[in-house]
C-alpha cells in the first residue's frame, strides 16, 4: 500500500475590494438542478466537505452572504478562494442574523482540486485536516472572529442544511445591578432587575410541543409555515464565566451550580450586595441559560398569551443578538 501526501498550495485571488467573487447561483427549490450538480460534481472529481464553524457574531453582519456587509459566508468563501485558487459558494446548514454568535455552525463546500503548476490537471482531493489548517490559516488574518473547528468528507448529495435533523440554540442573561464586565460586552443580555427564575421556568414549560408561532414571525421570515415542534425549552442558572463553555464544559458548570445552589430556594434570589469581595475583584451577576432544541426556528421569545394570539403584534419587543448562540447543529452522519 503507498501513501500519496498532498502539498497545501496557496494562491491568492483577485482584489475583492475591486469587484465581487463571482458565485454561483443556488436554487434551494429547485431539485433538478442539485441532481445535475451533484452529477456534475461526480464527473469532475468535486469533493464535498462538511465542516463545523465557530464565531463571535459581533462583527458580522449576519451569516448570509451580501455584496458590501461582513458576513461569515463571505468570509469564508474568500478564505476558501485563497486556499484553493478559485471561487466557491459556502452552504449553511442555519443563518444567524447580525451579533449572533455560534459555538458549532455547520456548513458544506464543493471544491475541485486543480494543479497550480500543472495548469488544467485535477489532483486528488485534500485531506480534512489540510483543509481545517489552511482555511483557519487565511481565517485569522480577519478579526480572528472566525474559525473552522472540524472537517469531513461527505458524498456529493449531503447538504448541510437539508439534512439536518434538529438545532440547538442557548441565550445567555446575566442579572443584577452591578455594571457588565467588559469582558462579556456584547456576549450577553444584561439585566438590571433580579430574574424569577421558577417564573421563567413556567413559561418554557408552556412553549414546549407543536404550536403554531405566527406571533413571533419576522417580517422577512422565509419559512412556509409557522408551525414548529419545539422538541427542548428550559432555563437553569449556571456559573458566570467570561467564556461561554462549550456543551461539554456546560454541562460539567451545571452540575457544579446545582451543587453550589442547590441549598437555596429557587423562589429567591441570594443577596450578595453588601458582601466584601476584596479589592480588585468584581461581584458577579447571576447567569442564567436558556436552552430551545427543535427541528427549525422562527428565532424569537415567547409567552402562553403571546403564543394563542398568533398575531406578530402581541409580542414584546425582541431580546438582543448578542445574548443567543447557535449551540449544535445534529446530524446522521453517513459512514465513508
Amino acid at each position: 500500500m503507498t501513501q500519496t501526501k498532498h502539498a497545501v498550495e496557496f494562491e491568492e485571488c483577485g482584489d475583492s475590494n475591486n469587484r465581487p467573487l463571482k458565485i454561483s447561483k443556488i436554487e434551494y427549490d429547485d431539485d433538478g438542478e442539485e441532481e445535475e450538480e451533484e452529477m456534475n460534481n461526480q464527473q469532475r472529481k468535486i469533493q464535498r466537505y462538511l465542516m463545523a464553524i465557530e464565531y463571535i457574531g459581533t462583527r458580522f453582519c449576519g451569516s448570509q452572504k451580501q455584496l458590501t456587509d461582513r458576513t461569515v459566508v463571505g468570509v469564508l468563501e474568500e478564505a476558501f478562494c485563497k486556499f484553493v485558487g478559485q471561487p466557491v459558494s459556502v452552504i449553511c446548514s442555519s443563518r444567524t442574523d447580525a451579533g449572533v454568535h455560534a459555538l458549532s455552525n455547520v456548513c458544506h463546500v464543493d471544491i475541485e482540486r486543480i494543479s497550480k503548476r500543472k495548469p488544467g490537471e485535477v489532483l486528488q482531493p485534500h485531506e480534512p485536516a489540510v483543509v481545517k489548517r489552511a482555511v483557519n490559516h487565511f481565517l485569522q488574518k480577519q478579526h480572528g472572529d472566525l474559525m473552522v473547528i472540524d472537517v469531513r468528507c461527505v458524498p456529493s448529495d449531503f447538504h448541510a442544511r437539508y439534512k439536518a435533523q434538529e438545532r440547538t440554540y442557548f441565550y445567555r442573561l446575566l442579572s443584577g445591578p452591578e455594571p457588565l464586565s467588559t469582558l462579556e460586552k456584547d456576549r450577553a443580555w444584561h439585566v438590571q432587575e433580579e430574574l424569577n427564575l421558577p417564573a421563567m421556568q413556567e413559561a418554557c414549560r408552556v412553549l414546549v410541543g407543536h404550536h403554531d408561532f405566527s406571533s413571533f414571525r419576522a417580517t422577512g421570515c422565509q419559512a412556509k409555515s409557522p408551525i414548529r415542534t419545539l422538541d427542548e425549552l428550559s432555563v437553569v442558572e449556571v456559573i458566570q464565566s467570561p467564556y461561554f463553555p462549550s456543551l461539554m464544559d456546560r454541562e460539567r458548570q451545571m452540575k457544579v451550580a446545582d451543587d453550589l445552589h442547590g441549598c437555596h430556594s429557587n423562589s429567591e434570589a441570594v443577596d450578595t450586595s453588601n458582601e466584601d469581595v476584596g479589592f480588585g475583584k468584581r461581584r458577579f451577576h447571576r447567569c442564567l441559560v436558556v436552552t430551545a432544541r427543535a427541528r427549525a426556528f422562527l428565532y424569537h421569545q415567547v409567552v402562553e398569551r403571546i403564543l394563542n394570539a398568533k398575531n406578530v403584534a402581541a409580542a414584546s419587543p425582541m431580546a438582543p443578538a448578542c445574548g443567543l448562540y447557535l449551540g449544535k447543529v445534529k446530524y446522521d452522519l453517513p459512514s465513508l
